[in-house]
Order: C-alpha cells, then sequence, then structure tokens
C-alpha cells in the first residue's frame, strides 16, 4: 500500500472516479461527508495525509483543520477550496497546511499533492543520487588533470554543493562514495598546496587571493563609497557559510561570492593578525616587533589587531570614521547591539565573532558538544541554530534597516581529524595538532609538508635550525607518549592549523541590504 488517505468533502459521491484513481495508484482511501465525522476518523486512525473542503455544512474546512492539528499536527493536510478569496487561502496557510487546491481539481493535482507530501523525500533522495553520480564522473575527471587555483575554487564549490544536498536525503550509500571523493579531493589539494605555497608568498603574479591581502584588494577600495560593515566569524568554512546563508538572505542579497586561501598556518594566530595588518607573519614580526607575539611568547596572541588595521588603513590611506569590535560571548554581542546607534555613522565597521571558533575548541573540551557535533552535518547544523539564537542576527537586522553594505568572511576554516600521526619534539614545542614550529622535530618526511626554512614562508624565524611542520588532509599529531589516550580524545575533533581544503579555502561574499 502507498498510503492511506482521508477525504472529507460533503460532495465525495461526485468525486468517486477521483478515489478510483487513487486506489488504482495503490492508496488506501477513506471519506467523510462532513468535518466532525472528519475530526472522529483522524483522531481515530492513522492517516499519511488528509484533504479537506473548505466548504462543508456544519463545520467549516478551516474548523475542521484547527481541530486535527491541535491532535495531529504532523500529519499533513490540503485544502480545498471553491474560493480564492486571499482572507481564505491566507488563514489556511496560516494553519500551516501542505497544500492548498481550487477546486475543479482532477485526479492528476491531487496525485501531485501527496507524491509532494508523501513521496518528497524519497523523490528528492532519487533524483539527488542520480545527479550525483552523474556529476561523480564529471569531477572525477576534473581531479585527474592539473587544476590550478581558480579551478580548485571552482571544484571545492561542487563539492560543498554536493555535500549539502547529500545531507538531505536518507540513502547514506551515496554519502559514502562522496567521502571517499572528497577525501581524494583532498589528498590532491594537499599537493597542490605543496607545490604552490612557497612560489605564492614570494610574490608569484599568478598567486590566488589569499587573506592578508584581502583589505587592500577587496574592501579598501568600497571604503568610503558607501556603509560598510566587514563581518569576520572567525573559523568559518566555506560549507557553514552556505548553510546560514539563507539566514543572512532574509536581510541582504547577495552582490558576489568567492573562495580566497587563508595562510599556513591555518591558526588565527597566524591568518587573522595576516588579514588586519595586511602583511604576511615575517613582515608583520619585522614592522611591529613590540606588537607580534611568536609561539613561544606569552600572552594572548591576537590583542593588537586593532593596531594592525590601523596601520594599513593609514597605509592605504583611508582617513575615514572606523571602529573594530571582538565579540568573544553573548553578553559582549548584545552590547555591541544595543550600542548599534553609536557606530552606525562610521565609513567602515569592523566586528570579529569568535564563536565558531570556540564551538570547535569546546567540541574537543566539552563531552556534550561532541555528542551534538558527531559529525559534519550536525557540526553545520550547530552554527545555523546558533546564528538563529545569536545577537549576531540582531546585529545584522540593524546592519541592514541602516543600508549598509556587509561583507561576511573569516580568518581560516577547520576540519575533523581522524587520522594519528606520530611526532616527536623539544618540550617547549607548541601544541597545536595540525602543525608544529620548533627545533629537533622527529616526523615521517611523507606524510607532512615541512618548510625547514621559515622565512621562505614568509614565517617568523622562531630559533636557528626552527621549522614548520604541518599536518595533511584528516592527520593530527601525537607525541609518543600517552599516545593512546590521546588518539581517542582528539580524534574525531575539529581542529586547524594544518593543510586541507577546508582550512584554506575560505568564503569571501559581497552582500547588498534588501
Amino acid at each position: 500500500m502507498q498510503g492511506k488517505i482521508l477525504w472529507a468533502d460533503d460532495e465525495i459521491e461526485l468525486l468517486k472516479p477521483h478515489v478510483l484513481f487513487l486506489e488504482s495508484k495503490g492508496y488506501e482511501v477513506d471519506t467523510a461527508t462532513n468535518g466532525q465525522d472528519a475530526i472522529e476518523k483522524a483522531l481515530g486512525q492513522h492517516f499519511d495525509i488528509i484533504f479537506l473542503d473548505e466548504n462543508m455544512p456544519g463545520l467549516s474546512g478551516l474548523e475542521t483543520l484547527a481541530q486535527i492539528k491541535e491532535h495531529k499536527a504532523l500529519v499533513p493536510v490540503v485544502m480545498i477550496t471553491k474560493s480564492e478569496e486571499e482572507h481564505i487561502m491566507e488563514e489556511a496557510i496560516g494553519s500551516k497546511i501542505a497544500d492548498y487546491l481550487i477546486k475543479p481539481v482532477n485526479p492528476n493535482q491531487i496525485l501531485l499533492s501527496i507524491k509532494k507530501n508523501l513521496d518528497h523525500s524519497k523523490l528528492i533522495s532519487q533524483k539527488t543520487n542520480a545527479s550525483y553520480q552523474q556529476e561523480f564522473r564529471q569531477l572525477g575527471m576534473q581531479l585527474s588533470g592539473r587544476l590550478d587555483a581558480d579551478e580548485w575554487k571552482e571544484l571545492y564549490t561542487k563539492l560543498v554543493f554536493w555535500e549539502l544536498q547529500l545531507d538531505n536525503i536518507e540513502d547514506t550509500g551515496m554519502r559514502e562514495i562522496f567521502e571517499m571523493q572528497k577525501k581524494e579531493a583532498n589528498k590532491l589539494f594537499c599537493d597542490f598546496i605543496e607545490d604552490n605555497y612557497l612560489d605564492w608568498t614570494s610574490g608569484d603574479p599568478d598567486a590566488p587571493t589569499m587573506i592578508h591581502t584581502l583589505i587592500k584588494d577587496r574592501i579598501a577600495p568600497l571604503i568610503g563609497k558607501e556603509k560598510l560593515a566587514v563581518l569576520v566569524i572567525d573559523n568559518l568554512r566555506f560549507d557553514q557559510w552556505k548553510t546560514i546563508e539563507s539566514i543572512v538572505g532574509r536581510y541582504f542579497q547577495k552582490e558576489k561570492e568567492d573562495i580566497v586561501f587563508s595562510i599556513l598556518p591555518t591558526a588565527t594566530h597566524y591568518a587573522r593578525n595576516a588579514f588586519f595588518a595586511g602583511l604576511l607573519p615575517s613582515e608583520i614580526e619585522r614592522r611591529f616587533p613590540t606588537l607580534w607575539k611568536n609561539e613561544d611568547d606569552e600572552g594572548g596572541k591576537n590583542m593588537h589587531e586593532k593596531d594592525f588595521l590601523e596601520a594599513q588603513l593609514k597605509r592605504l590611506g583611508k582617513n575615514v570614521k572606523w571602529s573594530y569590535n571582538k565579540i568573544t560571548n553573548v553578553e559582549a554581542g548584545k552590547k555591541l547591539a544595543d550600542q548599534f546607534h553609536q557606530w552606525k555613522d562610521n565609513d567602515v565597521n569592523f566586528i570579529v565573532y569568535n564563536f565558531v571558533d570556540m564551538l570547535s575548541h569546546a567540541r574537543t573540551e566539552m563531552e556534550v558538544i561532541r555528542e551534538l557535533a558527531d559529525n559534519e552535518a550536525a557540526y553545520r547544523s550547530i552554527t545555523t541554530s546558533w546564528l538563529e539564537h545569536s545577537p549576531l542576527l540582531d546585529i545584522l537586522k540593524k546592519i541592514a534597516d541602516a543600508g549598509h553594505k556587509l561583507i561576511i568572511t573569516t580568518d581560516h576554516g577547520t576540519i575533523k581529524v581522524t587520522k594519528p600521526v606520530r611526532i616527536v619534539g623539544e618540550r617547549n614545542t607548541n601544541t597545536n595538532l595540525r602543525y608544529k614550529a620548533g627545533r629537533g622535530l622527529s616526523y615521517d618526511a611523507k606524510e607532512v609538508f615541512v618548510v625547514k626554512n621559515p622565512q621562505e614562508a614568509q614565517l617568523p624565524k622562531l630559533k636557528l635550525s626552527a621549522e614548520f611542520v604541518f599536518a595533511r588532509e584528516q592527520d593530527f599529531f601525537v607525541y609518543p607518549n600517552n599516545y593512546n589516550h590521546f588518539v581517542n580524545y582528539y580524534g574525531q575533533t575539529f581542529q586547524h592549523g594544518g593543510i586541507s581544503l577546508e582550512e584554506i579555502m575560505i568564503p569571501f561574499v559581497e552582500l547588498k541590504a534588501k
């Protein structure tokens, strides 16, 4: 049996051909000629879908709908009416009907409504599977070629699109195939970064847009033309942006969307300072020796973003009114929203919002978050839920109401780590699981990307013979001491600092207020 239907209409006898048509398609159809009978049947039996005539004697269709929904909220109800009066449609839609049909209806209309409501997920799953199977071959052919930076951006955009599509289907088989393809893509992308990164940081004219050039090349030209807000959501991956895009889209219209490249290490200390300074880390250290903090220096490593930003704006000749705010907790977010009137007349306002970064670290430290964000889809879902209920949404509404242009970007992404890689280092080696910086590091060179001379990657020269070692793909570094404990503790958590599509390829989006 395809499903069980209740159809309530005072002229049900005239609809006998429709009922027979549905039964020939494998549906079981029960009927009622008034609202009261429909309610009794709906409450006494299970129905997969209910059709209600709006204009019945006694209880109207809308009154019947209200009583059914009170007890059977999840059963889809389709309203059928002769009237096209707007207030009836609005009331029915407000009562959460599944569909709305105008008489006279033909059997195929009824069948389409049933399939839309009962077979929706199955039909989407079948269509998504078939479409991805076709795309799988095309993506495989792309991966077999030598891709440049723009082609990698295009391919990663497609991978994220299919990852989000496959989130919505019940069949896990196709998702497993996708994960294999994404894993292969990540391996090849890491090879691509190893082959090209040192050239990019040495001034290669073919280098892609990287995070340290964003303010100079993409943001500064907009400053002064219209009021501008620049929102840096720390640790926001491209797939997370795509999941919150519809929420932001309530208040803003997307003008441009791009993927830009973060820098190594893909960590806040390096990437976000580079964004605000408009310089790579070694140059920041050279120009601001008292502000830059190295790995073994005490104190916060991102305490001087405002100073770096001020220097860059001055260097770019932007003598404008601007502000910088960093939000690290809910109360600070509420305070910034409440103070909107104080900064709304500035030419440009930079806002750093730290939630997503805190989420990835919390997932390591807190068992409840590890349970909630057990996989990539859940991780994206938590990001969406957070934005829906955070002060940031109120801030976005106020920016839109004021008619300001909005840029959303980040400093780096994050990746779920699954494979431990052994490394040995001195006691004072940094603690990040995706990169190590120091002397006397011992590792398998085939498993990592090594920068023997940090200056070649425009990284600070820490000490004589110090080097940087980066984890690839979904690897994470573990010391031999207490190896099994740390493998179990950190495996399947979200980390950043190394090389992967998710960490390096980050969103840069320009939006205008609706």
